[in-house]
């Protein structure tokens, strides 16, 4: 039977939408997401998890702009890492307490994670991805002009920095993992992506300014920690064709042809369900299984009960 499992949260189960972001709520958020984590683990599977961070990296950023007259910014590499580390720390900390209400004995470890990326990605060449604070048009060509940041229009709420989003290589700490989770261990990992760095010619490695998305980063680690299901925990229950129309139909089971059909038609958009379902038909051509659910029904989704699976 399957029982490897990466599970990667969505950013509701750290922040939900329009929730005021201070670290009580996003603590709360965790414990109850711990609780549905717990639940996998006590029905026997070795879990690994992996979790967004944009609304806490956004806060960094935000912090280190409001403080620049007094300390000098760190670098995005480096608040990705700090981001890593918050959530890291609240997830570990409320899955233990969670497990030893259980009385369950198993270990759990957060590993800052280092995701390896290609320093001639066309990526780096067209950032798109937005992060950090909105700014007004005037303020938006100061900076650039300042920093040299690369700068654009979001969706007619203001100008934002855009950064580069390169296709992930390899994860770094993947061979610890694997053996912390032979070990027994329940593992949090590669949060938001992972810290993208570049690896020289000599095998050094330095951080770069960019964002890994967190969905191709999940399937990269669930193909290298030889996991047998990769789970992305989402706001909603079913992946959907057809979505917002009378003919709008749930996807429960479904195959790799099925799934890469609905893809080319256009069914998922890219700015949501797109990355998540082109993750899980990747995984899925391993000869694996790839689950998209809700947070709520995870323990019963990966029974086979509950969510969209492809395979």
């Amino acid at each position: 039977m399957s029982r490897r499992v990466v599970i990667a949260l969505g950013g509701n189960a750290i922040l939900r939408p329009h929730q005021e972001a201070t670290y009580q709520n996003q603590l709360e958020n965790v414990r109850k997401s711990s609780e549905i984590i717990a639940e996998i683990v006590q029905q026997g599977y070795e879990v690994i998890v992996t979790h967004g961070n944009g609304p806490q990296v956004g806060l960094i950023l935000r912090q280190n702009e409001e403080a620049k007259g007094v300390v000098s910014p760190f670098p995005l590499d480096v608040c990705n890492a700090e981001s890593q580390g918050m959530i890291g720390y609240m997830l570990d900390q409320c899955l233990k307490n969670e497990l030893t209400r259980r009385g369950l004995r198993q270990q759990v470890v957060s590993v800052l994670t280092q995701t390896q990326v290609l320093s001639d990605d066309v990526a780096f060449q067209r950032p798109t991805k937005p992060i950090g604070t909105f700014y007004t048009e005037q303020e938006a060509r100061i900076i650039m002009q300042e920093k040299g940041w690369e700068m654009q229009e979001d969706a007619g709420r203001g100008w934002r920095r855009v950064v580069a989003s390169p296709q992930p290589q390899s994860i770094m700490e993947a061979k610890t993992i694997m053996e912390l989770v032979a070990s027994g261990v329940i593992v949090i990992a590669s949060g938001g992506g992972g810290i993208p760095v570049v690896q020289a010619a000599d095998g050094t490695i330095a951080g770069v300014e960019a964002v890994v998305d967190k969905d191709r980063s999940g399937l990269k680690l669930a193909q290298e920690a030889d996991a047998d299901i990769f789970m992305m925990v989402t706001d909603v229950n079913h992946v959907f064709i057809h979505y917002g129309t009378p003919e709008q139909e749930a996807l429960r089971q479904v195959s790799v042809q099925e799934a890469r059909q609905h893809m080319e038609d256009g069914q998922f958009s890219s700015g949501s369900m797109g990355p998540k379902m082109e993750a899980a038909i990747q995984f899925a051509e391993w000869g694996k299984r790839a689950i998209i659910c809700s947070l709520d029904e995870a323990a019963a989704a990966i029974e086979g009960q509950s969510g969209t699976h492809i395979s």
